[in-house]
This record gives structure tokens, sequence and C-alpha cells, in this order.
């Protein structure tokens, strides 16, 4: 029952260090001249966003807000400083059939946790959607076969390690993931294929799968119902912090749970991300019905995120549905009773991707970009990727300036149908350019004064059709160099 896997661009592992200094040294002319007037003041922002978790705000109606002033360090891996546009983990309420346990396995070399179990009540119903990377990792291949072996049916466990993606590392990787899934399904008596992994970490590395067997009778001891937060905890790698979202919905009359939990900070890209995200509701759903709506809203969530342009071999999204809550089976995706668990489910993906880009490395502004007046949907995404991932665009993002000769250009490059002379860009409310030239009543103070805000919106329309894509970015600062350039360290 899996969907086919989303389309990427290949991509090797993340940078070694002399890799990273290369890439520094070639990237650092274009990014100083970009950030020069900034330098300092981007720094300062990398490095005061330790104290973002003590003031992390919750919006009412459960909308996260970014942090006004960050005050703790981050908890994942030491030295990074919380991303200043962190949002607070909302409360995480029990999912009915769902329990999670996590422990220290040892795949760091300092001290943290790296390890989560989540265990499922019999006949729990699963869906995934994965990365079409080319060098997909081992759990990745591992929850393909095994969602098409049992049809995601009665899945009962998760296993997801930090610390080690167990990805290009051939019959060894592929044996290290089914020692695990052998060894779990052994202790909570179930079949192999019932068994979903995950893995996230360093490329290159094979999982030593006894580090993990070695903590199975822990992690089985110690599984509870309310350990939400700490299994977001769990599976970051550079993520600066814990990324939640939970929320109710009524089907037929009956109130249903749904939590999600994911990570991912850099190697972000669409489609799907470079991500993990494990989603369960209590609500009684078909493996067909799941696989519908997780594929169609991975379009408008985690398919539409990028931090970096760079894709990754582990992205995995699994959606898991116990029918704990007693509400009565649904079987076809466009059930009219499903209408509330729909949108609260696509408002968690949602929630989860973009904290995927508040936390983009070295980030220091949130940015949706629009697309208007495109000629199709595909064309629409395609020149609101190109705008996101430019880096000349991003680091005017990060040095503030409104730099809208770079969107144009970004526009221009993907050959996509555009009218030139009908092209009009807008910074939130003001109008840049209109009509294929600035717009005369462009005013650079207010611009600038507008490109100071940590939350920003570009809005272009092209002028040859009705079609629109959104797609949500973040700048590019020295930081993101400084966490990639020493990545293994």
């Amino acid at each position: 029952m899996t969907q086919p896997p989303a389309s990427k661009t290949p991509s090797a592992s993340r940078p070694t260090k002399r890799a990273a200094e290369g890439l520094a040294g070639g990237l650092a002319g274009g990014l100083e001249r970009a950030l020069d007037p900034l330098t300092s003041a981007v720094k300062r922002a990398v490095q005061t966003g330790a104290d973002a978790v003590a003031n992390l705000t919750q919006a009412p109606g459960g909308e996260a807000e970014p942090a006004a002033k960050p005050k703790a360090a981050a908890p994942g891996k030491p030295g990074l400083a919380v991303s200043p546009l962190a949002v607070a983990l909302p409360d995480m309420p029990p999912v009915g059939g769902v329990q999670l346990s996590t422990t220290q396995s040892g795949f760091y070399k300092h001290d943290r946790k790296d390890t989560l179990l989540m265990k499922f009540a019999e006949g729990t119903t699963c869906a995934g959607v994965f990365t079409r990377h080319t060098i997909g990792s081992a759990p990745v291949d591992w929850c393909k076969k095994q969602l098409e072996a049992n049809e995601g049916q009665d899945v009962r466990a998760l296993v997801c390690n930090a610390g080690c993606a167990n990805a290009f590392t051939g019959k060894l990787g592929a044996d290290a993931a089914r020692r695990t899934a052998s060894a779990l399904s052994r202790r909570i008596d179930c079949r192999q294929r019932d068994i979903m992994l995950a893995s996230t970490g360093v490329i290159g590395v094979v999982l030593d799968d006894a580090k993990i067997a070695a903590r199975l009778f822990d992690l089985e001891k110690d599984l509870r119902a309310d350990a939400w937060a700490d299994a977001a905890a769990t599976i970051m790698t550079t993520d600066t912090f814990p990324k939640g979202a939970h929320e109710t919905a009524v089907i037929d009359g009956v109130t249903v749970r749904i939590n999600g939990i994911a990570k991912g900070s850099g190697m972000i890209a669409p489609d799907m991300a470079t991500m993990l995200a494990f989603i369960a509701t209590d609500a009684t759903l078909s493996p067909g019905v799941l696989q519908s709506l997780l594929a169609l809203f991975t379009r408008t969530t985690f398919n539409s995120v990028t931090v970096d342009g760079d894709t990754s071999t582990n992205d995995t999204c699994l959606l898991f549905a116990t029918g704990a809550a007693g509400a009565p089976k649904i079987s076809r995706a466009g059930d009219k009773r499903l209408a509330d668990f729909k949108a609260k489910l696509e408002k968690v993906m949602h929630s989860l991707a973009t904290q995927l880009i508040r936390d983009g490395e070295g980030a220091t502004k949130f940015v949706k970009v629009n697309v208007t007046g495109a000629s199709s949907p595909a064309s629409a995404r395609k020149i609101a990727k190109s705008i996101a991932e430019s880096p000349l665009v991003k680091t005017a993002f990060a040095g503030e300036d409104a730099n809208w000769g770079r969107i144009v250009m970004a526009v221009g490059k993907t050959e996509e149908p555009v009218d030139r002379d009908r092209i009009s860009i807008r910074f939130g409310d003001l109008v840049a350019a209109e009509n294929g030239a600035v717009s005369r009543t462009y005013d650079e103070a207010a611009m600038s004064a507008y490109m100071k805000n940590a939350e920003l919106e570009v809005s272009v329309d092209v002028g040859v059709g009705r079609a629109l894509a959104h797609v949500y970015t973040c700048d590019l600062t020295h930081g993101y160099i400084s966490i990639n350039g020493d990545y293994r360290s």
C-alpha cells in the first residue's frame, strides 16, 4: 500500500569536514558580499538563538508563534543555538492504542537519547510515503517492502534511531535492518513484516543493530502513552527544537485525536523534504484511506518546503490508525464523515512541515513564496521552488534586502511560460514591481522596514494563467556552512 515515492534529485551524503571547507571557500566570496553588512548581526542571531526555548509562545487556537527572545541551548547536537524562529512543542495528550518509549543506545559521542520505540494496538493500519532519492536507505527499503507485504494491516511497532542513517550501506545495512525488526518482533510476539523502521544521521555508516537489541528490554518496559515530547526530542539530529502537532477531530459524532512528530533541519527540499514524520490517530481507517489522505496532503505540506534544495536518502512519513477511539470504520477517502478529520490531518502535517523551515540550518527568516497567474499548477510550483531555492534570493533575505531583481532572475531561469510585461512582485502588501517594471509606488524605506521582520511573504504573479502554488523556505546565512562544515564532528 505504499505510495510511489515523491520525485527527488539525487544527492550525496552531507559534506565531510574537508569537503565543507572547500564549500565554504567557494561560497565565501558570494555569501560575504551578500551578507557583509549583516555578517555580525546574523552571527549574533545564531549565537543568541540559545535563548529560544524559555520564551516560546503558543497563540490562541493552537497556532504556534516564533519566540521573541530565545533563551536556551538546543537539546540536540551540542554547540547549536535554538533557532530564533523556534516554536513551542504543544501539549500532546495520549492517542489511544499508542505507547512510546525512548532510550540511549549510544549512536552519538555525547550524552543524549537516540532510539524511539512506538508500539501500536492490534489491528492498527498504516500508510507511508518515502523519498524517491535513487540511493534510498535500508529502513526505507524495509518499510516499502513490508507495507506491500502486509498491505498496511496490523502494523504493531516502529523503531527509529538517530545518529546513523544506515544509508548507502548495501547488504550489511539491509541485514542490520532485518535483525532489528526480527529482535523486536520476537519481543512483542508479532511478524517481522509488522515492524516499521526509520533511521536518520550520517550516511555511509552501517547500523550497529546490537546497540538497539541491547536496549529493547528497557524500551518495552518503559512504554507509556504520554511520552510524545520525549519521542520528538529523541529523533532530532541538527534540529534545534523538537517538532510536534496535535489536533482533535469528529468522525460521525465520535471525537478522535491526531498526534504528529517530525525531525528535519537541513538537506530539506521538495519532494518529501529530508525528514522523518510519524503521525498517529485513534480513528478507524482502512489502509487505502490512510494512503490516499497521506499522499494528498503531502503535496501541500512536506512537499512544499525547502531549506537548501538538497534531498535525502531517508525521507519517511508514516501514518498510523489504531481504531481505539471507537469511531466507525471508514473505507472510502471520499466519505463525507471524514471532512473534519481531513482538515485536521492537513493542519497537523502543515504545522510539522513549516516547523522544519523554522528550524532550517542557520535560518533567521521564515519565508512564504506565493506564485499566481501561472499556466499550470506544475509550472507555478516550479517557479516558486526556483525562487525559494535560489542562493542569491536567500542571501538577500538574510541581508534584509528587498532585491526584487533577484526574484525576476529566479522566475525567468525556469523557462516556464510567463508574460514579462505583466509580472508583478510584492513583499507583504508592498508592491515592488508591476506590469514588468518597478512600481511607481515603490518605497525603499518601507521595503527596508518590512524586510527586518522575522517572517516574510513574497508574492509573484506571472500573468499567463490562473494556476498557483505556495512554497515555504528560509534565508541562507553563514550559520548553514558552520553547521554542515562540522556535521560529522
